[in-house]
Formats: C-alpha cells, structure tokens, sequence
C-alpha cells in the first residue's frame, strides 16, 4: 500500500487507488478486499469523504480525524473542491474543449446504468477538454461540476465518443484495456488545519499508460 500514497499527515491521507479495488464493501461481494479496510489495518480510524468506482483508478482523499472530515466534507458540499479525470475515449473530437449539461437519471434497469433523461434526470455538468489525439483514440481531460453516478462515462458516450472498454455504455469490445479507461488525475482542496490550497495528481497505472503510449 505505500507505494499508493501521495500524501499522508496527521490529517488526511491521499491515496492512488488501483483499478478492481472498491473504497467500500460490496454487498455481493462482502468478503473481497476493500479499501478502507486496508487502510484502518495500518492506521486505525479512517473517515471517508468520497469515493470513487471499483473500476477506476486514481485519486481518493481520506480523514484521519473527525475534524478534519468535517472540514473537507463542507468543502465537497460547497463544489470547493476541484477534480479532474482523464480518459481515454473512442474516436477523434472535432472540437477541442465542449461542456456538456445533459440530465441524468441513476439505477436505469437490471444493470443499473446511468441514462440521459431530458425529462426526469437531475443537473449533471462536465467539461471536457482534448489532450491528445491518436489514429482512432483521444485523451480527454473531464472536469465534473456535478457528482452523478457514472457522470464521466455517460456524458463521454452521450457526446459520441464511449469510453474505451466500456461496454455498459456501448464502446466496442478491445483487448486494449480490460476496463473502461477512466483515472481520477487530480485533486485540489483547501487543507483542513493550515488552509493551504493543496493540489495531488495521481500517476497513470501501467494498462492506462500503455494504451497512450502505444495508440
């Protein structure tokens, strides 16, 4: 696990979770590996803040104190705290930057997807910038102003352009990435006891790296 942390003190922990690893238990899979479980076995206490899917990787900040998950929770409350992912999408955008604003609404049918819904889905809003260009893949960076439930993915395959391997949302099948490519980058918050602006990002894991690389 230390080769995971970005940051540690006596008030909050940054981790780079990996991709198959939950924040939290599962409940059909009660007994697998968790997160925070792995993380209370060597520091006891750990509040969580937020947390992101078991399939992607990236950037998770946790408290070590009750203070300070006070503090960072009104931070979340309040959208003070800047994050950003990037993914790696099918096809080529014509444009370079777009925001996207379609409603979603969570837990549509047996496989629980996350749906556009003009009518009856809620406030979503993510900003989207391209990194890169390949032959058939882009590197996006997403920023998401709202916290919906696979806000990333829905907005990316709204726009036309799915994630790699991520089928629940109609990208073609690969053997490039045995995931759909999302990686939390970065995290920027208000640090709970010195206020200081902090700012961590999180190395790409080896199937994302190779895949930019090589494509």
């Amino acid at each position: 696990m230390n080769k995971d942390i970005l940051y540690i003190d006596e008030y909050v922990i940054v981790i780079n979770k990996p991709a198959g690893l939950s924040v939290l238990p599962e409940g059909w899979e009660p007994d697998a590996p968790y997160l925070v479980k792995m993380l209370e076995h060597e520091y006891s206490k750990i509040w969580v803040i937020h947390r992101i899917d078991k399939i992607t990787s990236g950037i998770v900040i946790f408290a070590l104190t009750a203070d300070a998950h006070r503090s960072l929770n009104i931070q979340f409350e309040k959208h003070q705290v800047d994050k950003k992912y990037h993914a790696i999408v099918n096809g080529l955008p014509m444009w370079n930057e777009k925001v996207t604003k379609f409603p979603l609404r969570v837990n549509v049918g047996h496989k629980h997807r996350t749906m556009v819904d003009d009518r009856n889905g809620v406030r979503a809003e993510t900003r989207f910038k391209v990194l890169k260009r390949g032959r058939d893949l882009s590197l996006l960076e997403a920023i998401p102003m709202t916290g919906r439930t696979h806000q990333v993915r829905v907005h990316a395959y709204a726009l036309g352009f799915p994630l790699l391997g991520d089928t629940l949302y109609s990208a073609p099948e690969t053997d490039l990435i045995s995931r759909p490519a999302l990686h939390a980058y970065s995290l920027a918050f208000n640090h709970p006891v010195s206020n200081e602006r902090v700012t961590f990002t999180a190395p790409y894991p080896p199937d994302f790296e190779e895949v930019i690389v090589d494509k």
